[in-house]
């Protein structure tokens, strides 16, 4: 079973009823800082950790006078930009102290769905990580309308573990974990501690409610578990409301854990191996030989360049003599690798105009085959 210990990068999900309390409209100032003190313990022994967090909707309607229930769109949206600035606030407020830098992150479900938008969220967020950075992610409430909205944020959060290529999940909840019925109208309900498999009878228990959840509120975490789990994520279910929340959970406190089989390297892998390339590059000896050694391919190696793909696409690699020597995630259009092709990375500027990156194909994007390995 996974344990939070061995996260390297880990994704927490906040949801408003952790944050602001329901009844004055007001942030859990408490709640919050004892999970700051959580965050800085684990990113001190090493662990990236990113933040999915509600809660600007909820901030905004108190700031606003609005009142509770459901809202307009537009009213939505408009608390939704006033809140967005409050949860900004209170994240640097109670981690700033602690050392800890933060920085916002706002995306829709075009982010994700769209693989330039999706290559752009992930190289972002890679570098505040590098920088130390503590990324904040919520919807972009504010422009999102049903089209180009997650709707939740279990799926939400599920979605940048994939991105980000992280380990594991905890999704802060109501619930300390999956039931196989409702206990509190079923006294024979087992909770389930880990559950390594996504069956149809597992699903099947999502549909009951728990300790106040809606119907939907379970399914849509155990569907967060399955795209979490099969980028090589493993995800948590525990109950948030307690102070220290990350802490608890370490300590023991009840959980269902959903294992994940393989790694998020070879999850990532599996995908892009799968992919139908848009495109080819031909290249040269020496650029055989660094993507050998586990290097990313250049614009100096590049002798040609085929077809018509947008950044992001999938694209075929092949030697001097066409053989395949893999397939990978362009990191430019094809018009401008064509005017780079040949030449130093440190030319692009000049010859595109602006700094772009030094790879053509970088090596966390990239399947080289057996025959291209040897």
């Amino acid at each position: 079973m996974a344990t939070l210990t061995d996260a390297k990068r880990l994704v927490v999900k906040i949801g408003s009823a952790l944050l602001v309390d329901r009844d004055t409209g007001a942030l859990r100032s408490d709640w919050l800082t004892s999970l700051a003190q959580d965050v800085a313990r684990l990113r001190a022994r090493g662990t990236d950790v990113i933040l999915v967090s509600s809660g600007s909707i909820a901030l905004g309607r108190g700031v606003l006078g609005l009142p509770k229930g459901d809202l307009p769109l537009e009213q939505s949206q408009a608390a939704a930009a006033v809140g967005q600035i409050q949860l900004a606030r209170a994240y640097q407020d109670a981690l700033g102290p602690l050392g800890i830098t933060t920085g916002q992150v706002l995306v829709t479900l075009d982010d994700s769905s769209d693989r330039r938008r999706y290559l752009n969220s992930r190289a972002t967020m890679a570098t505040m990580l590098s920088l130390g950075v503590v990324p904040i992610v919520n919807e972009n409430d504010t422009i999102a309308t049903d089209e180009i909205r997650y709707g939740d944020n279990d799926r939400l959060a599920a979605q940048v573990a994939v991105t980000v290529g992280a380990d594991q999940l905890v999704l802060l909840s109501d619930v300390d974990g999956l039931y196989t019925a409702n206990p509190n109208t079923d006294p024979d309900a087992r909770h389930i501690p880990t559950v390594d498999t996504l069956t149809a009878e597992i699903l099947a228990m999502a549909g009951d409610a728990v300790s106040g959840l809606s119907k939907g509120g379970m399914k849509t975490k155990v569907m967060a578990a399955r795209v979490a789990t099969e980028a090589g994520c493993a995800l948590a279910i525990t109950l948030g409301s307690r102070l220290n929340p990350l802490a608890k959970l370490e300590e023991g406190a009840r959980c269902t854990w959903f294992t994940a089989q393989i790694t998020p390297q070879a999850a990532r892998k599996s995908w892009i191996a799968a992919m139908k390339p848009r495109g080819v590059l031909g290249v040269d000896a020496g650029a055989v030989q660094a993507l050998t050694q586990g290097k990313s391919l250049l614009p100096a190696g590049v002798t040609a360049v085929l077809g018509d793909f947008e950044r992001g696409d999938p694209v075929q690699i092949a030697n001097a003599a066409g053989a395949h020597l893999g397939i990978g995630l362009a990191g430019y259009p094809s018009t401008e690798a064509r005017t780079i092709a040949g030449h130093r990375s440190g030319d692009i500027a000049e010859l595109l105009g602006y700094k772009g990156r030094p790879a053509l194909i970088h090596r966390d994007d990239m399947v080289l085959s057996d025959r291209g390995t040897t």
